[in-house]
């Protein structure tokens, strides 16, 4: 099995979806909302509990991130792999599309490693008759340059 790791020559894209600013602070929002609920029950539970909710948030977010590779041969999304010679067609999607291809427009089959702070993504057609996978949506802040990464 390839790695992304040992995976470095070759590369023609590479992205890192982390959370946004935005994520954070609502953790830590939802976090501290945890000590008016604890401080009636428990006055130290109060700095003790948001601080621990505010710990699994954090690593729960950073679990989230995830890592987007192309190299010559191997398309990398998250811990997914798949070689580039199965993939037939690539869609850039706007957020609009997007959204109708996580929602009404999903096949059951498909793939999807998607991230919700980020609105756009790809849709990645797969024809491998070992895989009953039709296409791949995988999240994306550039759709366009990752098209283009995955179509050369």
């Amino acid at each position: 099995m390839n790695s992304p790791a040992s995976a470095t020559h070759g590369v023609a894209y590479v992205e890192k979806l982390s959370p946004t600013i935005t994520w954070w602070f609502v953790a830590l929002f939802l976090s501290s909302m945890t000590a008016a609920m604890v401080y009636p029950v428990w006055h130290i539970g109060a700095i003790v509990v948001p601080a621990v909710v505010f710990a699994l948030a954090a690593f729960w977010l950073v679990s989230m991130g995830a890592k987007i590779l192309v190299t010559d041969t191997h398309f990398y999304a998250g811990r997914a792999h798949i070689e580039r010679s199965y993939i037939t067609e690539v869609e850039p999607l706007d957020s609009d599309a997007a959204f109708q291809a996580r929602g009404p427009q999903l096949d059951a089959r498909a793939f999807l490693m998607i991230r919700p702070w980020v609105k756009q993504a790809v849709r990645v057609h797969i024809n491998d008759p070992a895989d009953p996978t039709p296409y791949w949506v995988v999240s994306t802040k550039r759709p366009a340059a990752l098209a283009r990464a995955l179509s050369s």
